[in-house]
C-alpha cells in the first residue's frame, strides 16, 4: 500500500504531464501483479467495489470522529478521504497481516470485494486502524472510486504504453475487452504473451476528435462541412449478437437508451450524435429533421430504469457521422470521402425512427459558410464541423484533419451570490461561484454556477473579495454582498423547472470580472429568457 500511496502523493503534487507519465510508468514497471493491475484500474476509473458506498463511509466517520470536528476539517481540507485519513485514530495493535508496510493494494481490494454489504464498512474500518495517514488516504481513494489526482484514463494508458514501449492506440483498441488486474495486458507489454484481441467482442474504439478552428480558414475543396449537433457523441457497436452504446469516455450507456440498443442489429461500428426528437424549426428542419435541445436529452442521461412515459416523452435517436467497421471490414484507414459513401449505403439498413444521416452543408465559399454559422442559433446546433476529405479515422486529435467551429458563446452580466471552496488543489480557495440576474420585482435569482474561465490571478482576487464581503456562512458555502458583477459566457440557455429562475445555462464559465459595472445594471431574467432556444 505504501508504494500506491506514494504514487498518489506524487501525482497530486506535480502539474507536469511528462512527470506524471513517468511516475505512473515507473510504478507499473516496478510493482508486481496483481497490484499494478488493480492500481491501473483505479487510475482509469474501472475499479468497482460494490459494497463500499459514500453513505457507509459517512456512517464510519460518525462512529469514530467527532462530527463537528470532521465537518470543520472537511471544509478546510477540501477532500473527504484526506480529512478522514488525518483524523482517523491510531487504535490498532499491529497485527502482522495488516501491517502498513505489507498490506497490498490487491489484498485490500479483495477483502472489500469479498465482504458482504453489512460486513464491508467494518472490514474497511479494520484496515484503516492498521494503516498510517498516507495508507489510509490511499485505501479510501481506492474504496471510494474517486482518485481526483489530476489524471485522465487516457493519460494512465499513455503512461503504460510509454513505460513498456507499446502503442497506446493498440492498448485502447483492446482495453474494453479486458478486466482488472489486466494480466494478459502486462504479459503482452513485457513480451511474455501475444497482444490481446478484441475479435467477436463488442469493444470500444477511441473516437476521432477535432481541434478548435480558431483563426484558421480552410478550403472547402479539401474539407467537407456538417453541423455540430448538441447531443452526446456515441459509438454504436454490434458484433456477435451483442450491441453496445459507448459514450466518449467508453462507458456503456445502453441501459439508459434501450430503444437504440434494440434497434441497432446490423453488424458494424458507427460514430454519431445521440439526440432527442423535438419540434425544431429553421436550420434543424432543413438539415436532417427536428432535434430537441441538450436540455431535453439530459432528462434521459444516467437513468438506470427508463419508464414508458420517459421513452414516449423524450424519444431518442442517433444522427450518424462516420463508419468504423462495415460488417467485418475495418474502414478506418480509408479517406473520409470513401467512408462517407459506405456510411450512406449502411444507413438505409437501419430503423429510420432511430437513426438518420448527418447532412453535409452546401456552401460555395468559406465566407458563405461563415454566414451560416453566424445564424446557427438553434437549440440543437452547437456549430460546424470541418473534416478533411482525405482523412483516415484516427484516434485522438490529429492536427489538420478535423476542426470544430463552435458558434460564438452568449454572454450575460450576472451578480455573484454564493461562493464555495473547490476540491483538490483549489480546496483553499473559493472557486465555485453561483450567480444570478434580476427579476422584475428587483429580486436576484440564481441562473447558473461556474468554476472555470478565470486565470490563477483572477481566482486569487475573487477569493480575497469573497472573504472580505461574506455576509453569511452555510458550511462550506459563503453568501456574499450582491455587488460584484461577472460577465458569464455560455453556449446556450434553456427553460428548467428544477431551478427557481426557470432557466439552466449550458457550459457557463466566467468570461471577465466587471468591477466597472454596478450590480444594479446587471442583466434581467427577461434578457436571458429572450435567449432561450
Amino acid at each position: 500500500m505504501r508504494a500506491f500511496s506514494q504514487l498518489l502523493d506524487d501525482l497530486v503534487y506535480t502539474r507536469s504531464r511528462n512527470t506524471k507519465l513517468k511516475v505512473i510508468g515507473d510504478y507499473l514497471k516496478e510493482t508486481p501483479d496483481p497490484d499494478r493491475g488493480i492500481a491501473l484500474a483505479a487510475l482509469t476509473g474501472t475499479l468497482d467495489i460494490p459494497h463500499v458506498k459514500p453513505a457507509a463511509i459517512r456512517g464510519l466517520v460518525e462512529e469514530t470522529i467527532d462530527p463537528i470536528l470532521f465537518r470543520m476539517s472537511r471544509d478546510y481540507v477540501g477532500d473527504s478521504a484526506e480529512t478522514i485519513s488525518l483524523l482517523w485514530p491510531n487504535s490498532a495493535d499491529g497485527e502482522p497481516e495488516l501491517d502498513d508496510a505489507t498490506i497490498s493494494v490487491s489484498t485490500a481490494v479483495e477483502r472489500l470485494r469479498s465482504a458482504s454489504k453489512m460486513e464491508a464498512p467494518r472490514v474497511l474500518a479494520d484496515m484503516l486502524d492498521h494503516l498510517d495517514a498516507s495508507g489510509r488516504y490511499a485505501l479510501l481513494k481506492l474504496a471510494m472510486g474517486a482518485l481526483r489526482v489530476g489524471i485522465s484514463a487516457r493519460l494512465a494508458k499513455q503512461a503504460l504504453a510509454d513505460a513498456f514501449g507499446i502503442d497506446v492506440e493498440a492498448v485502447e483498441e483492446v482495453w474494453h475487452g479486458l478486466a482488472p488486474p489486466f494480466l494478459e495486458l502486462f504479459d503482452w507489454a513485457e513480451g511474455r504473451g501475444p497482444q490481446p484481441t478484441a475479435q467477436d467482442v463488442p469493444v470500444f474504439r477511441p473516437f476521432m476528435l477535432a481541434h478548435p478552428l480558431e483563426e484558421t480558414k480552410v478550403s472547402l475543396e479539401d474539407y467537407a462541412a456538417e453541423w455540430k449537433w448538441d447531443g452526446i457523441r456515441v459509438q454504436l457497436v454490434h458484433i456477435a449478437g451483442q450491441t453496445r452504446i459507448y459514450s466518449r469516455t467508453g462507458d456503456d450507456i445502453g441501459g439508459s437508451f434501450p430503444e437504440i440498443a434494440e434497434a441497432f442489429t446490423s453488424r458494424g461500428v458507427l460514430d454519431g450524435e445521440l439526440l432527442v426528437r423535438g419540434s425544431g424549426q429553421g436550420l434543424v428542419e432543413q438539415h436532417g429533421g427536428a432535434a430537441a435541445s441538450f436540455n431535453a436529452l439530459q432528462q434521459r442521461l444516467g437513468r438506470k430504469n427508463v419508464s414508458q412515459k420517459m421513452l414516449g416523452s423524450y424519444p431518442a435517436f442517433v444522427r450518424l457521422y462516420d463508419i468504423l467497421f462495415d460488417g467485418e471490414e475495418d474502414r478506418r484507414e480509408l479517406p473520409w470521402a470513401e467512408r462517407r459513401g459506405f456510411l450512406e449505403a449502411f444507413v438505409p439498413k437501419l430503423d429510420p425512427e432511430r437513426f438518420d444521416l448527418s447532412q453535409l452543408i452546401e456552401a460555395a465559399t468559406f465566407e458563405e459558410l461563415e454566414e451560416l454559422r453566424a445564424g446557427a442559433r438553434d437549440g440543437a446546433i452547437e456549430g460546424i464541423m470541418l473534416k478533411r476529405r482525405d482523412s483516415p479515422y484516427v484516434a485522438g486529435r490529429r492536427t489538420g484533419l478535423w476542426y470544430k467551429w463552435k458558434r460564438d458563446p452568449l454572454t450575460a452580466d450576472c451578480v455573484l451570490m454564493y461562493a464555495q471552496r473547490g476540491s483538490g488543489k483549489r480546496s483553499s480557495y473559493y472557486s465555485d461561484y453561483t450567480f444570478g440576474c434580476w427579476n422584475e420585482a428587483g429580486e436576484l435569482l440564481p441562473v447558473g454556477k461556474a468554476y472555470f474561465g478565470f486565470t490563477d490571478e483572477e481566482l486569487r482576487w475573487i477569493d480575497r473579495w469573497v472573504r472580505n464581503h461574506t455576509i453569511q456562512r452555510f458550511g462550506p458555502v459563503r453568501e456574499v454582498e450582491k455587488s460584484l458583477v461577472l460577465e458569464v459566457a455560455f453556449d446556450s440557455i434553456h427553460r428548467s423547472s428544477r431551478h427557481k429562475s426557470g432557466l439552466a445555462m449550458r457550459f457557463p464559465r466566467i468570461s471577465r470580472i466587471r468591477t466597472d459595472k454596478p450590480a444594479a445594471e446587471a442583466d434581467f431574467i427577461a434578457t436571458l429568457l429572450a435567449m432561450v432556444t
